[in-house]
């Protein structure tokens, strides 16, 4: 195949994908992800545009007696200043400690709690996977977490790879659960087409609300660059 000119216009680029996809059933390395990233661009743009326009939590400041979520739950923020090692709980169902040492600085503060979060994640996606795998019908080599300013979740198909945002941890677990399922069937239907949400329909007949759910909910604090 004949490389892409250097000047051509995104419209050119998507089209000539297009052409290529119906010309050949050999495709060169990277191929197949680069078309499937060009033909996501007009759903990623609007994706950034409603994550910006979504409400959004004041900055947390990691003191005594502010508000975080867990799971979709709101509990109140306990400090408790230990010359021990670090560590997050959650007590009698309203209160989350964060146990660091003492004169612990809020960035401090702020990554112990985004490992908790982390370790969360990572103690339920496995469990998830394993039951969607079959279903969906396809196999996921590699799962990877991190946070995200304009994604739920994304996926490389070519190399079976899925990310997930850590501010997942912090949102209903059938949140988790729909965007895993998003991009495993995204691994079947690369575009966000007829068939996509046929599958969607099929495998996950509330991904709708879910989805809902999730855009409606409001996110942590940050700074907003594009």
């Amino acid at each position: 195949m004949k490389l892409l000119p250097a000047m051509l216009t995104l419209d050119e680029v998507q089209q000539r994908c297009v052409q290529e996809q119906q010309s050949s059933n050999v495709k060169p390395p990277g191929w197949l992800s680069f078309c499937f990233e060009l033909s996501r661009l007009g759903w990623i743009r609007r994706q950034q545009a409603r994550f910006a326009a979504q409400p959004r939590q004041s900055e947390r400041e990691m003191v005594h007696g502010e508000s975080h979520y867990v799971w979709g739950r709101r509990y109140r923020l306990m400090i408790e200043e230990r010359d021990a090692p670090p560590q997050v709980r959650i007590h009698g169902g309203s209160k989350l400690v964060l146990q660091v040492r003492p004169g612990a600085a809020a960035d401090k503060r702020r990554a112990i709690l985004n490992a908790w979060y982390r370790a969360e994640l990572k103690a339920r996606i496995p469990d998830l996977i394993a039951k969607w795998g079959p279903l969906i019908g396809v196999q996921v080599t590699e799962w990877r977490i991190k946070r995200m300013k304009t994604r739920w979740g994304t996926c490389n198909i070519e190399a079976q790879r899925i990310w997930l945002n850590l501010e997942l941890a912090k949102k209903p677990p059938h949140c988790l659960e729909y965007v895993l399922v998003h991009e495993m069937v995204h691994l079947l239907e690369q575009h966000h087409n007829e068939r996509f949400r046929a599958l969607m329909d099929q495998f996950m007949p509330q991904w709708q609300l879910y989805r809902d759910e999730l855009n409606r909910a409001p996110l942590a604090h940050e700074h907003w660059e594009y």
